[in-house]
């Protein structure tokens, strides 16, 4: 079975690791783990690592998320989507597209965003959507966040359109209530989707009956290279003595470029070996290894 990441289109109302059981079944992966969660009612790119590429989940996470979804206006719901109850009705004023626009150009860049109850972070052990659901309300540290680009697409009376490029960590419900509320009303998301995940912003995407036919045809999907995730680090290419060196945990000499910290490694073949750090005097020490 091949190691590396399966991009999967996931489908509405399957929860994140539902979707990721039956691509772990269909592949066959004694290990598997899906990177950035979904909620049932969205859809979109959710990579799924498999076996040794699970080591580099982290970098994915890390990386920027692409969100097209719909705002509907005049309403404010519990769990900030369709799924809550209604808990206030505004009036929506009159909007323009030149006021939208003007008001998403004051969420673009670093802010902070406080998380929702109805979400999967803990606070003593318990996953704040338990606490909601029990009538519970607690404090939730404010979490820095980016917004990289955010554009309109459509709007209507009661409802707007919108795109986000945004770090790690950012709440689409939170960001369209706040929206809704910088143009004077409320609101909450009425249709979610993740259209990528940095590094595959280009990469198509698996269905889980696409993946389903393949497998029954005896073929395996698309199945992207795990070092692709880890682009953005410096490359140091070992010769055959100092690749065995480094799969026995020893650290190498990794010649120029001492001044890259995190490195990827491989072996004189190409062969993706893992992770590394490079230390001031320029060794390299093995962190997160592949088992090959």
């Amino acid at each position: 079975m091949p190691t590396g990441v399966v991009l999967l289109d996931k489908p509405l109302g399957l929860s994140s690791n539902a979707a990721l059981q039956r691509v772990r079944r269909l592949m066959g992966a004694v290990k598997a783990g899906h990177v950035g969660s979904l909620d049932p009612l969205a859809t979109g790119m959710l990579p799924i690592c498999l076996d040794e590429a699970t080591k580099i989940a982290g970098d994915i996470l890390a990386g920027k998320k692409c969100y097209r979804f719909s705002v509907g206006l005049g309403k404010r719901t519990a769990t900030g989507d369709a799924e809550g109850a209604v808990l206030e009705s505004l009036p929506v004023p009159a909007l323009s597209e030149q006021a939208i626009r003007q008001v998403l150009a004051g969420f673009v860049g670093r802010q902070s965003q406080v998380p929702p109850m109805y979400s999967a972070l803990k606070q003593g052990g318990q996953p704040l959507y338990r606490l909601a659901r029990a009538g519970q309300v607690v404090e939730r540290a404010a979490r820095a966040i980016d917004i990289t680009s955010f554009a309109l697409l459509s709007f209507e009376e009661n409802a707007i359109c919108l795109e986000a490029v945004c770090s790690k960590g950012t709440y689409v419900r939170v960001l369209a209530e706040d929206v809704a509320r910088a143009l004077g009303t409320c609101g909450y998301v009425t249709s979610l989707r993740r259209l990528y995940v940095e590094p595959f912003a280009s990469e198509p995407m698996h269905s889980l009956d696409s993946i389903a036919e393949l497998r029954a045809a005896g073929r395996w999907p698309d199945v992207m290279a795990a070092d692709l995730a880890v682009g953005h680090l410096a490359a140091v290419h070992l010769d055959a003595a100092a690749s065995v060196r480094l799969l026995h945990g020893q650290a190498v000499a990794s010649g120029a470029g001492a001044a890259a910290r995190r490195v990827r490694l491989y072996d004189d073949s190409g062969r993706f070996l893992g992770m590394g750090e490079r230390d001031v005097q320029g060794l390299v020490h093995p962190r997160r290894l592949f088992v090959l």
